[in-house]
């Protein structure tokens, strides 16, 4: 078990970080591997209905990504502000449900950039009349905030109206129209991500169906990706490396079908390492079955976990260095998945959020 960050790096050429999506969805690539031997082979994601097996358990997060960056004014100096909207701070309140309400209603915490930085009690203020109270600086550019508006608005309606899409920040361009649709996936459905379980973003219905007919069954967990997933690994030595903790749900109906797959023989495939966080983190340590209900986890998964739910793992091509590379090799094995990215670079597959998919199977 490798616990030194240098070993998860890798040569990537910046011509393979995907910029845009393709034109449809199901066209990407997809790179088979094998967890027994690290074979690997190079299909379409309109394959995997055929790569995967009568009863298997499809496990997909449904999150959708809300307009969460704004880009705003402090109050008397004009300086410019950056705030990105990353969760209620209460750690009982599920984010889908909180932007709902009034803005004032709840603090939040925010990942925060400004000209000369922000101190508690600076105002900032935002397009449509919305505002933000600095209340307190929590470190590693996380701030809490509250917010201030017109009564009667929520703060989703108002970020609709003054946020912006949060591209992951390899996307080197600004966001377009055409990234407010292909930047969530098609069964996207409770918002509060900032950014998207873009293993999914490949799924069309034409997919699903195929799916279906192969007798693959399907079931969702919302899991509120944070900026978490794109902040670097700073500390060389893993173990002195904090997650940032992102909230997560499991219905009752998940709970069921995942916990009659474990105990029929059947496999589970979770769809992004969102997915995998969330079944993981959720399991009772004790049983071993998968609980019903909210919850929060900050849960660093690398080689030397032991998996309790997933059997089968379908994402992206991740960052060298990454936390989600050090998940998949988890799964895989350091130099299986090592090995495997060498291989998608030599063979020209496009890269992260909006990039090829591999499935790691038996």
């Amino acid at each position: 078990m490798s616990s030194l960050l240098s070993d998860y790096d890798f040569e990537l050429p910046e011509a393979q970080i995907a910029q845009a999506p393709l034109p449809n969805r199901d066209a990407s690539r997809l790179m088979v591997v094998s967890r027994a031997t690290g074979a690997w082979s190079h299909q379409h994601f309109t394959d995997l209905a055929d790569l995967l097996r009568e009863g298997d358990l499809l496990v997909l997060n449904d999150a959708r990504v809300i307009p969460a960056r704004l880009l705003g004014q402090k109050s008397g100096t004009g300086g410019r502000v950056e705030l990105l909207v990353v969760r209620p701070a209460a750690t009982a309140t599920l984010t889908s449900a909180a932007l709902g309400g009034a803005p004032e209603s709840l603090e939040w915490v925010c990942l925060g950039q400004a000209s000369k930085g922000l101190k508690p009690g600076q105002s900032v203020t935002f397009a449509g009349g919305l505002s933000a109270e600095i209340l307190e600086a929590l470190g590693g550019g996380e701030y809490r905030v509250r917010f201030h508006a017109a009564p009667g608005t929520s703060l989703a309606s108002l970020l609709d109206a003054a946020g912006r899409l949060p591209l992951p920040p390899y996307i080197t361009r600004e966001p377009e129209a055409a990234d407010a649709e292909r930047y969530q996936t098609v069964y996207a459905r409770a918002s509060g991500a900032v950014a998207a379980p873009t293993a999914g973003l490949h799924f069309t219905q034409e997919v699903f169906a195929k799916l279906a007919a192969k007798g693959v069954q399907r079931a969702e967990v919302t899991l509120d990706v944070g900026p978490g997933t794109f902040l670097p690994v700073r500390e060389e030595v893993l173990d002195k490396h904090h997650m940032h903790p992102e909230r997560f749900t499991v219905p009752q109906a998940t709970a069921d079908a995942v916990n009659a797959a474990k105990a029929e023989g059947r496999r589970v495939v979770a769809v992004g390492t969102t997915v995998v966080r969330t079944l993981e983190s959720a399991t009772d340590p004790d049983t071993g079955r998968l609980r019903v209900g909210p919850g929060e986890t900050a849960m660093f998964i690398r080689p030397g976990y032991v998996f309790r739910q997933v059997d089968v793992l379908l994402t992206n091509f991740h960052l060298p260095r990454s936390t989600l590379v050090m998940l998949v090799s988890a799964l895989l094995g350091r130099e299986r998945t090592l090995a495997a990215y060498q291989e998608a670079v030599r063979a020209g597959y496009r890269f992260f959020s909006y990039g090829d998919a591999m499935l790691v199977k038996e």
